[in-house]
């Protein structure tokens, strides 16, 4: 997918796609865009959500001691994957129509993936490949062969280090960010655990160690490394400053689920509440999106015992339909097995799932249809509806700035039978709508089927049994600003 950047936010970008052809318009007759409202997403973050779902892949010496968490005092010889392939792996993940995967350089044991110059806890001290081996190029390099994004797990706490809570360790930690931005090519994400301070192995005291996660790591510092390096790549915390965390590990956003939080708040991040997370808050201060993190397994990591327990293709819909149909990024965990590959349950679980998505959106019952919109804003070539089915992010139909509750009918081609209705404002421009429904032309009349409250980046409504209508109307109930919707779609399900 090209990446589309906010050139709707000028008259400047308008007349440059009517230049690239896209668009014809005559520049004097053009009317501007509306204004952005409130916080509105970078480059970075409009990249990040086109995205919309990616892969974790929790792999390290957990793996082989069937563990979650590591101790930290893990013999470096028990990382020994029998037939690990990188290509294997971010193959399944691209068949299972990720975007990217991110890869727990190091987790919170400690151990390293890659021969890091800082420690000697790490991959050259491990049988796997006579200690020459680099699971993180690997895995980079094969995301660049299949043409997917890839992004590092680096957990801020670390078990083995003696330093651990000390000011010494900060440097260390900051020593090997940098030896992951520099040296595996372009990441999209840098993914930094609020898993802080506990018992640990630390060089062998073994002992508790607490800190403060919201100053010992002198977050804004250590951030600025890989804006320094990466400025592309996108930052998650718990909450933010790129993307956060939905608030829980099962995948599910909140109803509704709001881009935006509020920055002001007394020690909001990092560490701090969790209040907020799982709904967003509006007003916000701050375009801070969510991702939802699940694994397509009870654990983080691969153990044996699960093997029967993958999550089917039904629970996989449920948690995409409940994350990406909310507006939020998806983050699937595939951890390796012991041979260094995704294990064939996974595989089969993944491809039934992918079979039953591109089934769904293979073909928009709304194409073709006949609009009838209540208001449109001047120049309509620029900001009429039709440009609602014509594939982009960055054109949409809007109204006059005064126009904050508006109606969008269909009359579709022939009647359709669908049970997905899928929308998209266009969100270079800030979260404008808070509420909507959706109608259906029934016995001489509309009669309303769903409704909802934010759209953002992606809103899917999937309806507990399928309709058949030949009309379709979108209602803005209530917007903070003219309401400008990039997408609509009718879909249904196989």
């Amino acid at each position: 997918m090209r990446s589309r950047l906010p050139l709707s936010l000028t008259v400047a970008g308008l007349l440059a796609l009517a230049s690239s052809g896209c668009i014809s318009i005559n520049s004097a007759e053009a009317s501007p865009p509306p204004a952005p409202y409130g916080p509105v997403p970078t480059e970075r973050q409009l990249r990040w959500h086109e995205m919309e779902f990616y892969g974790f892949l929790h792999f390290t010496v957990n793996t082989f001691t069937d563990k979650e968490w590591g101790y930290g005092d893990e013999s470096p010889q028990v990382f020994n994957p029998t037939d690990f392939d990188a290509n294997q792996i971010v193959r399944t993940a691209k068949a299972a129509g990720m975007a990217g995967v991110i890869l727990t350089a190091k987790h919170h044991d400690g151990f390293c993936l890659w021969p890091s110059r800082y420690t000697e806890h790490s991959v050259k001290h491990s049988p796997w490949k006579g200690g020459q081996g680099d699971v993180v190029r690997e895995i980079a390099d094969a995301c660049q062969r299949h043409g997917i994004r890839f992004g590092v797990y680096l957990s801020p706490w670390d078990r083995n280090h003696r330093d651990y809570a000390r000011p010494e360790y900060l440097t260390y930690y900051r020593n090997q960010l940098r030896e992951l931005l520099t040296q595996y090519g372009d990441l999209f994400t840098v993914w930094f655990d609020g898993a802080n301070g506990g018992d640990g192995y630390y060089g062998g005291a073994r002992e508790k160690r607490q800190i403060d996660n919201r100053t010992y790591y002198d977050w804004p510092n250590t951030w600025q490394i890989v804006r320094e390096w990466q400025p592309m790549a996108c930052l998650f915390s718990d909450a933010g400053p790129d993307f956060r965390w939905i608030g829980n590990e099962r995948g599910f956003a909140g109803d509704p689920c709001w881009a935006t939080l509020d920055m002001t708040k007394p020690g909001r991040y990092p560490g701090g509440s969790s209040e907020g997370l799982t709904h967003g808050e509006r007003p916000g201060t701050a375009w801070i999106p969510a991702e939802c993190d699940v694994s397509i397994r009870p654990g983080w990591f691969y153990h044996p015992a699960e093997d029967s327990q993958v999550k089917t293709p039904a629970q996989l819909l449920e948690i995409y339909y409940a994350s990406v149909g909310r507006g939020c990024c998806l983050n699937l965990n595939l951890p390796p097995d012991r041979r260094g590959r995704i294990h064939e349950n996974d595989i089969r679980s993944l491809a039934d799932f992918r079979r039953i998505l591109d089934t769904t959106f293979a073909t928009n019952l709304a194409a073709g249809a006949r609009f009838q919109a209540s208001s449109i804003r001047p120049t309509r070539r620029l900001y009429g509806p039709r440009l609602v089915l014509d594939g982009q992010r960055d054109t949409y139909w809007t109204t006059p700035d005064e126009v904050r509750t508006a109606e969008l009918a269909l009359t579709l081609r022939q009647p359709a039978t669908f049970n997905v209705v899928d929308l998209r404002e266009a969100i270079a421009l800030g979260q404008r709508i808070e509420a909507f429904a959706l109608d259906q032309w029934r016995d001489g009349a509309w009669v309303e089927f769903a409704q909802g409250t934010s759209i953002g980046n992606r809103r899917l409504v999937r309806l507990p049994q399928k309709i058949t209508t030949d009309r379709v109307r979108l209602r803005i109930i209530r917007a903070s600003a003219c309401p400008a919707i990039a997408e609509f779609g009718l879909y249904a399900e196989p």
